[in-house]
């Protein structure tokens, strides 16, 4: 497990909540995996928060791909499971599609999208910024319209990340993902 208390990492408090989601319109969120929010997965006063998000993640086995905000518009990732740290500024943001359940995150909060969960950014506060993860080999998409039968097999056969993008080999994916593979 990754613990770097240099950067701002504590797996001790860190907090956690998991939930599902079921389809919703053209939305196919997952049927098997839920949303993880990270609470304080690091602390927000840690210094940099973009560059410690990114040595957790890579070190996690979710290499980092980008810095910037959360499109404001639904849409979901068919190819790629997605980690998202917050790095900067808090946001109310739509987890599930058009009319699904609406998360607060703060910096240094997470937020772990099974493959096919639909988001949004509705509102935000200060410059929201977030770092973007996606497990080793997986590599994202955006999509806006309702898969067909061979993209939802496709999506839903991803392989499971060996490890959680926060707490390594241990943490709420563990518990919650792999004991479905």
């Amino acid at each position: 497990m990754y613990n770097d208390s240099k950067h701002g990492f504590d797996a001790a408090q860190t907090r956690y909540e998991a939930f599902m989601l079921e389809p919703h319109e053209w939305v196919p969120n997952s049927r098997k995996l839920p949303v993880i929010i990270y609470r304080g997965a690091l602390a927000s006063d840690s210094g940099d928060l973009a560059a410690a998000f990114e040595i957790l993640f890579e070190g996690n086995a979710w290499p980092p791909q980008w810095r910037d905000g959360i499109f404001d518009y639904h849409h979901f990732h068919a190819t790629a499971h997605e980690v998202l740290g917050v790095t900067d500024g808090s946001a109310e943001v739509i987890v599930g599609g058009p009319g699904g359940r609406v998360v607060n995150l703060s910096a240094g909060d997470a937020l772990l999208l099974p493959a096919g969960t639909g988001h949004c950014l509705q509102s935000f506060a200060r410059h929201f910024q977030v770092v973007a993860g996606y497990p080793a080999g997986q590599q994202w998409d955006i999509r806006r319209e309702a898969l067909t039968p061979n993209e939802q097999a496709a999506m839903e056969a991803l392989p499971f990340p060996a490890m959680d993008p926060v707490d390594g080999k241990r943490g709420p994916l563990i518990d919650h993902w792999l004991h479905v593979a």
